[in-house]
């Protein structure tokens, strides 16, 4: 009988310990890195207003787990109604550069309390079908957030399609737009390993980089091959300044991104006029996947997919030269447009 006792008195202090350590953990993903923080956020209202709005960041951080569950569908119209929760447009946009590093920005901005991302590419302004269909159907495709909050989509497809600057014009001539940018030849590789994959996948031949991107005739640079035409970033912001003032832009340097990320991330959180909170903390390098991780708070990581950071192929230094040659004028003339200069050949 005793022993009886003592095994039903282990089984419920077992109970009551597991609980206790549960609710110890569920508090720490709760407060996460916030306690390291400031008490109160400022931040300026979107309506006119004498005194900046001041939100408490341990609200913003409860979004975290509320949003969470708006993107699962499991909330409900009342929850909605209560915490205020509204699907905006975006207030900044991605809009590239393809193979730049859109990806990796766009979820190392979600880190910050205020920022709140659409998860998957719209394509609303880059594409008729779904442009035809209204911005309220775009809205409609946005993430639920606080009003206070910034949504910001990518989809780096924008920045070399002609229509697209004249429509985002039209539906907010002051957003923020952001543009990430590799060096050139780098990046058209990557380009090409990326389509190049999907062909293996489906067992299909591809011709090689070198045969795509030179001219087999003239041996110059082929300007038809898309990934180099991507790649003269000068000539579609050309287009873009038809439209928004330099000011409007904020050039991120991709390559960087991917070594010492944190310098770049306060450079788009001064541009998007936001209070630094993104810290080392929230950045850990990966030596398995070569990459830097996200730290959200104790409990919670994420690491980009699998997919980011393809092996290139070898690439033949003549072409390599070629192209680094014919890419130089234009860099060059990016760096003046821009006031940003990067060391590229």
């Amino acid at each position: 009988m005793l022993f009886k006792q003592q095994a039903l008195l282990k089984q419920k202090l077992f109970v009551v310990g597991s609980l206790a350590i549960g609710s110890v953990l569920y508090l720490m993903a709760r407060v996460g890195t916030l306690d390291k923080l400031q008490p109160i956020y400022p931040m300026e209202t979107r309506y006119p207003s004498s005194e900046p709005v001041e939100i408490p960041l341990r609200t913003l951080q409860f979004k975290r787990g509320l949003l969470h569950e708006l993107r699962n569908g499991n909330a409900t119209k009342e929850q909605i109604h209560r915490h205020n929760l509204v699907q905006q447009l975006p207030r900044a946009i991605i809009i590239g550069v393809r193979k730049g590093g859109t990806r990796a920005l766009l979820e190392m901005l979600n880190l910050h309390p205020a920022v709140v991302k659409a998860s998957q590419e719209i394509h609303f302004f880059d594409n008729d079908k779904n442009f035809a269909r209204g911005i309220e159907w775009y809205r409609g495709k946005m993430p639920f957030s606080f009003p206070h909050q910034i949504t910001i989509e990518k989809s780096p497809a924008y920045f070399i399609t002609e229509e697209v600057p004249e429509r985002i014009f039209k539906m907010n001539s002051s957003i923020k737009l952001l543009i990430i940018v590799r060096e050139p030849t780098t990046r058209a590789v990557s380009d090409y390993t990326q389509v190049l994959e999907g062909k293996e996948r489906k067992n299909k031949t591809y011709h090689k980089f070198e045969k795509l991107a030179i001219d087999t005739n003239t041996c110059e640079v082929n300007t038809k091959y898309k990934a180099v035409r991507t790649s003269i970033y000068t000539k579609h912001l050309e287009r873009w300044l038809k439209y928004f003032p330099v000011e409007q832009f904020h050039i991120v340097d991709g390559d960087r991104l991917i070594t010492d990320p944190l310098p770049e991330l306060q450079l788009v959180e001064h541009f998007l006029n936001l209070p630094s909170r993104i810290s080392q903390y929230n950045l850990y390098f990966n030596a398995t996947r070569g990459f830097y991780c996200l730290r959200f708070n104790i409990v919670f990581s994420k690491c980009l997919a699998g997919s980011k950071g393809r092996i290139h192929p070898e690439v033949d230094p003549f072409a390599v030269a070629k192209l680094q040659k014919f890419f130089h004028p234009f860099n060059q003339k990016f760096y003046q447009i821009t006031g940003r200069t990067f060391n590229w050949p």
